[in-house]
């Protein structure tokens, strides 16, 4: 059986590369992908600034990181449904916990924000973003007070369409376009290293 030579020269490429039959990614598809990936990546850069240092939306200057205050502690000891209630309340405050989720908001919003390193944005991204969501448990229609728990969605909530955002990021090298994604991946150990494209 004879191979065509050109189809012969897309399987010696890596599947990354391969074109696909089909498929296609237009000019204004890449850029409203990176648009995405910006809009993104400023949700968590801006929660982070936030909480850092009060600027006053949802943190108040006086509960700042910068003037002693904890991140983690107002949402996660206000949780009032789901069967995790007990674990989040624990975790609520903890240096650990407080230091992990603003390392993560800055890597995150940085690591979208300049089009770099969008694999471990995805994976970081989508456990946090399912951890908040098991921290809010949008399947309960009432608190474990018996009052409405605001859920409009029992599966899809902001949490879940992160996730994806970050997801498709990583997916489609949405850094390459208005980013840093092409200086990234020519670093000789990011190239041996793909994981962290």
């Amino acid at each position: 059986m004879t191979v065509h030579a050109s189809t012969k020269r897309t399987l010696e490429r890596p599947l990354e590369q391969a074109e696909i039959p089909g498929s296609m990614m237009t000019k204004f598809a890449a850029k409203a992908i990176a648009v995405m990936r910006m809009a993104t990546g400023f949700v968590f850069l801006w929660a982070f600034l936030d909480k850092m240092f009060g600027l006053n939306y949802s943190t108040p200057s006086e509960r700042a990181v910068i003037n002693g205050g904890s991140p983690t502690r107002g949402f996660l000891s206000n949780v009032e449904v789901g069967p995790f209630q007990s674990m989040f309340h624990s975790m609520a405050g903890t240096w650990w916990c407080d230091f992990l989720f603003m390392a993560g908001l800055l890597g995150l919003g940085l690591a979208l924000m300049l089009g770099v390193g969008l694999r471990i944005a995805a994976v970081g991204g989508t456990i946090m973003m399912a951890m908040m969501w098991l921290a809010e448990w949008p399947l309960a229609q009432h608190t474990a007070g018996g009052d409405p728990s605001g859920s409009t969605n029992p599966i899809v909530d902001y949490h879940v369409i992160y996730a994806l955002a970050m997801i498709v990021a990583a997916a489609t090298y949405a850094g390459h376009t208005w980013g840093l994604g092409k200086i990234w991946g020519h670093i000789p150990f990011v190239r041996k290293n793909h994981w962290l494209l």
